[in-house]
């Protein structure tokens, strides 16, 4: 049964920057194709409902613009297709998946590894990038952490996003371990609120994408996200199962796009750190 995140007071300034970026989308939904905000609910004919998820990495709000390489290159896709996009913002993908699946989004766009489970339900595209789920936990003051290694996790807490497809390599880790890791889901938040919400001292242990991590860390030194929970895998994109011919219209794309320069250009921005 899903938990809620305790002690959130700290956390809600943090989420101005997600209403400062709708507000900017509806802006530039005035001014250029594709990029405009809707409210849930498919917006029919020829316009796709995308779900995007407001991270470090995918999309977010700097100075006076909007940005992220998810954002970036539904950008491009947009221009070379003459596509238009409605961006919904999200921070967690529980409920934009049961949204995907009952029609109101046609696509979900977040950081998202490729995995069987996944693929039963849903079409997983073209992979976008490569990445794989660290743990965040505070340092002592001497710089000292308390997990070293996987096999520290036995009979701790870790504080994962609801819907995460990282919950299955947890409990495998635990089987492997031969003891029990306890999984508290939040259902309101994304991974950079667990990673912040960690580094405050509201929770003990989290874990999320190591994109999203490094991009965080410099700013929270008393941070460590040295230990692996999972693999290197493929982070994608989903449709329901229910629109093919949108499946296969984004994966061509995607794979003409990757053999441009600008494509090139984004991974170097985004990817190259």
């Amino acid at each position: 049964m899903a938990q809620k995140m305790p002690q959130k007071k700290n956390v809600l300034p943090l989420l101005g920057g997600l209403g400062v970026a709708l507000t900017l989308m509806y802006t530039l939904g005035n001014c250029a194709r594709g990029s405009s905000a809707a409210a849930d609910g498919n917006s029919g004919g020829d316009t796709i409902d995308v779900a995007i998820e407001y991270s470090p990495l995918s999309f977010y709000q700097y100075d006076d613009t909007l940005g992220g390489y998810n954002y970036d290159l539904l950008r491009l896709l947009a221009r070379d297709h003459n596509l238009v996009f409605n961006y919904h913002p999200v921070t967690a993908v529980s409920k934009p998946l049961e949204k995907l699946e009952n029609g109101d989004y046609d696509l979900l766009v977040a950081d998202i590894p490729a995995t069987t489970e996944l693929k039963e339900q849903y079409t997983l595209l073209e992979p976008v990038l490569l990445d794989k789920q660290v743990l965040v936990q505070r340092k002592d003051p001497k710089g000292n952490v308390k997990i070293k290694s996987q096999l520290d996790l036995a009979g701790d807490t870790l504080w994962i996003v609801a819907g995460s497809s990282i919950e299955k390599r947890i409990n495998n880790l635990a089987k492997e371990i031969g003891s029990d890791i306890n999984i508290k889901h939040e259902d309101e938040y994304g991974a950079e609120q667990l990673f912040i919400m960690t580094a405050l001292g509201e929770i003990n242990n989290a874990v999320v994408n190591e994109r999203v991590a490094r991009e965080l860390i410099d700013k929270y030194p008393n941070v460590d996200i040295s230990t692996d929970i999972s693999f290197t895998q493929f982070q994608s994109w989903l449709t329901s199962k229910a629109n093919p011919a949108l499946a296969d219209s984004i994966n061509k794309w995607l794979v003409d796009l990757k053999k441009t320069d600008e494509y090139q250009m984004l991974v170097e921005k985004y990817l190259s750190k």
